[in-house]
């Protein structure tokens, strides 16, 4: 499957004196009635789209998740997906390949048509369709065929066992749309959206969007707030933290700079609080990148080596300030499966003996010559220097002659293709909370890191393995295996793992609901006053 992605930027990069705020839960009241004040939420991400056969970016997303309702949805602070437009989903028969779903009475849409089985056929089938360059259809890819027996029935056949199939239609890419109101086969490009979610979407510009409760709405969730508008920054970081102090915005998610951050709790005294900020966990990674057919970091020594040398601890400690905690294996804590394999492996600090002892078995006497790629205009301006600080740590054992060079991201991406990079960083912000897509695009067939990579353990038995249990926590045993291979390959490095913040002005509760693994950002939670 070709695997899309949402490639992460850095996260903040200062000392912040923020209460960890967590939880678990879910409540069933179906309630959009609003009975909070109406929330100025800040963004610097971009919408790129309002129509779910278009969008794949995290502003779209969010935009799609609080309007649009998928078959289920993944319920705050939890990573397993639970129904929300469907009153109950499974696999037939115990298997992962033939799922059906049953939908809840009285579905509507916000413009009051009914919700059928024809319009959750109709959503799938046309996205499939248009299959845009930019939209979820490769998340869908495995679907063969679409059966709806009934108006509140659906049946999906699937190609191949998959049992990550609920956790990708609980996505984004799982919004069901009104087939009255979309055209089959083409992207709607008026801006507006129509679906059967907690929000109706009124008005969408360059500025801003701006939702209500949709009284329509049928589901699991209570909206707690009259009403959000999503103001959009457009990458203006500094604009933004200063809507936030100026009382412009109530909130603040995705994008505050980590200086604007410290400015903003400097401007509040202890005695009068104005500002909170909030943290939330994250199941975003970043991982250094090998190029197994690299004639230098080609060699398992090498890689090997490097392995041994990384400080994890010192890159989230100096250059993100705590904002990121060290990841030693390709799934993120959190995430069922995650083990520890790269401690096992190589320690969790460095170990100039036994990289020498690595460089030496790979017959490699003198420093060797590196160098290491970065491209801030995508993952921010901390990724320069958290490269730079690899390469010291690399240099300052006396084995390495390593440099760094930065490229634009698009640039970067046209070489990292061409096979030009033989260490470069990448980043990866899940698509749904499953060990599966931190694995499987990684490590299975044309995966999306373009770093020649294969093993066939791991594309043979593993990967389809795993993707047919659909029990995932009976599939721990094979991720625990495949984890321990990567790290004795070592294709690739991981590095940390981010978190979640948002930054919100007195009064605003419920922000701690909205930070989770799943990377849904529930406006319902948030309410005012």
């Amino acid at each position: 499957m070709k695997a899309h992605n949402k490639w992460l930027t850095a996260p903040l990069a200062a000392g912040l004196a923020a209460a960890m705020l967590s939880g678990c839960g879910e409540e069933k009241s179906g309630d959009a009635g609003g009975s909070g004040g109406s929330v100025i939420v800040g963004m610097s991400d971009e919408v790129l789209a309002t129509d779910p056969a278009a969008g794949y970016d995290p502003g779209s997303w969010l935009l799609f998740n609080n309007v649009f309702q998928s078959l289920l949805s993944f319920p705050k602070g939890a990573s397993v997906p639970q129904p929300e437009a469907a009153d109950k989903c499974g696999f037939d028969q115990g298997g992962s390949k033939v799922y059906r779903c049953t939908l809840r009475d009285g579905l509507k849409f916000s413009n009051g048509n009914p919700l059928t089985s024809k319009d959750v056929k109709f959503s799938f089938e046309r996205a499939l369709k248009i299959n845009d360059p930019t939209g979820p259809a490769p998340l869908l890819s495995t679907i063969d065929k679409i059966d709806t027996p009934d108006d509140k029935t659906v049946v999906f056949t699937l190609k191949v066992p998959d049992a990550t199939f609920p956790s990708k239609i609980a996505s984004g890419a799982g919004s069901i749309v009104d087939h009255r109101e979309y055209k089959d086969g083409e992207l709607r490009e008026d801006g507006k959206a129509v679906g059967s979610g907690p929000y109706k979407l009124d008005s969408f510009s360059d500025g801003e969007a701006v939702f209500s409760p949709n009284p329509d709405y049928r589901g699991t969730v209570k909206v707690k707030n009259g009403g959000v508008t999503l103001k959009l920054f457009h990458g203006d970081r500094k604009a933004l933290g200063t809507a936030l102090q100026k009382g412009e915005v109530d909130v603040a998610y995705r994008g505050l700079a980590a200086a604007d951050i410290a400015g903003i709790e400097a401007s509040s005294t202890s005695s009068e609080r104005e500002i909170e900020v909030v943290e939330g966990s994250s199941a975003e990674v970043q991982h250094l990148v090998f190029n197994v057919d690299d004639p230098v970091v080609g060699k398992l020594g090498v890689r090997k080596a490097i392995a041994y040398l990384v400080d994890r601890d010192a890159l989230v400690n100096d250059i993100y300030r705590s904002t990121a905690t060290p990841l030693y294996s390709i799934i993120p804590a959190g995430v069922v499966g995650h083990n520890t394999a790269f401690v096992n492996e190589y320690g969790d600090e460095p170990q100039p003996e036994k990289a020498a002892q690595a460089l030496r078995s790979a017959g490699i006497d003198g420093k060797v010559k590196l160098t290491l790629w970065s491209t801030p205009s995508r993952y921010g301006p901390s990724t320069d220097e958290e490269l730079k600080a690899i390469a010291k740590q690399l240099n300052d054992s006396k084995l390495f002659d390593a440099t760094v060079k930065s490229v634009e991201f698009e640039q970067y991406e046209k070489d990292i293709k061409a096979g030009k990079y033989g260490v470069y960083v990448k980043g990866w912000v899940p698509d749904y909370p499953d060990p599966d897509n931190f694995t499987q695009p990684f490590f299975g067939e044309g995966n999306v890191l373009n770093n020649n990579y294969e093993n066939s353990k791991i594309t043979g038995t593993l990967v389809p393995r795993t993707a047919a249990t659909a029990d995932r926590t009976a599939a721990e045993e094979d991720f625990g295996k495949l984890q321990d291979l990567v790290a004795k390959d070592v294709p690739i490095l991981p590095l940390w793992q981010g978190k979640q913040y948002a930054v919100a002005r007195d009064g605003i509760t419920g922000l701690e609901w909205t930070l989770d693994a799943s990377t849904v950002f529930r406006f319902w939670e948030i309410k005012k006053g």
